[in-house]
């Protein structure tokens, strides 16, 4: 797998879901799936209540958020 394949199951449609990253094209934003991993619940929870989601969505997903990690600074007020 190369750097670039978790990357291309991030979409981004000004359309859809505010215009967030989301998986796939499908209405499941990046941000509503970290939420659910800080709520607690695990990958496999995830991928058996939402049928549509993939193994690889989950890692594309933490691949994105690793990459938007390596920013040099971020505000964090009102975080």
């Amino acid at each position: 797998m190369t750097n670039q394949e978790p990357l291309s199951r991030i979409t981004v449609n000004p359309n859809m879901a505010f215009g967030k990253p989301t998986i796939r094209g499908l209405r499941y934003s990046v941000e509503w799936l970290l939420e659910t991993f800080r709520s607690g619940m695990t990958n496999e929870e995830i991928l058996a209540d939402y049928e549509d989601l993939e193994a690889a969505d989950i890692q594309a997903v933490l691949f994105y958020a690793a990459r938007l990690s390596q920013v040099k600074r971020m505000n964090l007020v009102n975080a």
